[in-house]
């Protein structure tokens, strides 16, 4: 299959939010419930508007196998409001999906080293990301064999939903 990586807009929310939804509903099924709920984030007026303000802040990136979405990220100049900045100019990615009927072709890891490239690209020497940490930790995981190291641990919410901040250093 052929992969393109291509930058969207406010005009792809309903594609990042189908995205989303697909991976909730992956997540359900594999019974992993706690990352993102049991509902399809389209149906949340909070959620959308969380996207919403996200694309209209930063720029999503969507990648495409054959001309079809198969995973999104955007990426903006800071961590969500519940996380510290990093003190420095950074670059950060939010709302990483991808439509597991492509698992296994890479474009997760494509975007994130995408990511990585428009930081270096930007003059910005550091790109984070935060995920879900519960479980048996494999987000975590697919962030550190995809070059992050983790640098501190939260907890949101009122149910204690456990996060992990990673890093990565570019070269500008």
């Amino acid at each position: 299959m052929e992969m393109t990586i291509r930058e969207g807009g406010t005009r792809d929310v309903p594609l990042v939010l189908g995205l989303l939804d697909r991976a909730v509903e992956w997540l359900v099924a594999q019974g992993r419930t706690r990352q993102w709920g049991t509902e399809p984030w389209s149906t949340d007026p909070k959620a959308v508007a969380l996207v919403e303000r996200y694309v209209a802040r930063g720029t999503p990136y969507i990648a495409e196998l054959d001309g079809v979405p198969a995973a999104t990220l955007t990426l903006t100049d800071g961590p969500a409001p519940f996380l510290a900045p990093a003190g420095e100019p950074e670059r950060y990615i939010h709302l990483l999906a991808g439509d597991h009927r492509f698992a296994g072709h890479g474009a997760g890891a494509a975007l994130l080293a995408h990511a990585a490239e428009v930081t270096r690209r930007a003059g910005v020497g550091l790109l984070r990301v935060d995920c879900y940490a519960g479980d048996d930790r494999k987000l975590v995981a697919f962030y550190e064999r995809n070059g992050f190291r983790p640098t501190e641990t939260y907890t949101h919410g009122d149910d204690g939903w456990p996060g992990q901040v990673l890093a990565m250093r570019v070269r500008p």
